[in-house]
């Protein structure tokens, strides 16, 4: 960790927050609480910013690089939650756990910078800017209603319906070329199947000119198809 009291190190922390959609408007005198005198982490990519049970002391605001929120299944396998890139906060949800420990592992996929901001400070902040809160609840229940979605899809779709789906979100992001942000046990393991499943997937749906690529780099083919497949999990709002 760096003391991010140098001139530096701070401007970069301050124009970070100020920046972020939770902080935008908040008062000046609320802002130097918040980071921690040895609050700039920069870690390479496989280490851990926090562990699962550890007590939750801080959220990180990433500067750049990616973190990974993920738990390990019964089987040992890992299973990747979400991925926070620049400008998000990463943790903000167990700043507010009556436990006050982190439910999951964060670690850097690649050489990532980031801030920590206080748990103290923030609910301080929450109580003396009601605003927000407010935000950060909106935030939280987006979050919830999204999982809500994602469990039931999981309890009622079909392996191709699932991989499918995923692959169409990450295509309107990135375009008909996609990476894979995580390796294929990885994204087996997200999408509650075999890794043999998918990519058994994987090998039929190139045979039949679906999809195209190896590994982590994929096309995507026959939008089509895929979309057809993934309907269940278009929802109205």
């Amino acid at each position: 960790m760096t003391n991010i009291k140098s001139p530096a190190n701070r401007l970069d922390a301050l124009k970070l927050l100020r920046a972020h959609a939770f902080f935008a408007d908040l008062p000046e005198a609320l802002f130097a609480p918040l980071l921690s005198p040895r609050g700039r982490q920069e870690v390479a990519g496989g280490e851990l910013l926090f562990r699962e049970g550890d007590r939750a002391g801080h959220c990180l605001l990433v500067q750049h690089g990616c973190v990974e929120l993920f738990r390990f299944t019964a089987d040992g396998e890992e299973r990747v939650f979400q991925l926070f890139g620049s400008g998000q906060l990463v943790g903000d949800a167990a700043m507010f756990m009556a436990h006050g420990r982190y439910p999951m592992n964060a670690r850097a996929q690649s050489t990532t910078v980031a801030y920590r901001l206080s748990r103290t400070a923030l609910r301080s902040a929450c109580e003396q800017y009601p605003p927000l809160a407010m935000r950060l609840l909106e935030s939280l229940g987006q979050r919830l209603y999204r999982q809500v979605n994602e469990v039931d899809w999981l309890t009622s779709s079909s392996a191709a319906q699932r991989l499918a789906a995923y692959l169409l979100n990450l295509q309107r992001s990135q375009g008909a070329a996609i990476g894979l942000p995580i390796n294929q046990r990885q994204l087996a393991a997200h999408l509650g199947i075999r890794a043999e499943s998918l990519s058994r997937l994987f090998s039929e749906w190139q045979q039949r000119g679906l999809v195209r690529g190896r590994q982590r780099a994929w096309e995507l083919c026959d939008l089509g198809y895929l979309q057809q497949l993934a309907q269940g999990a278009t929802r109205s709002f």
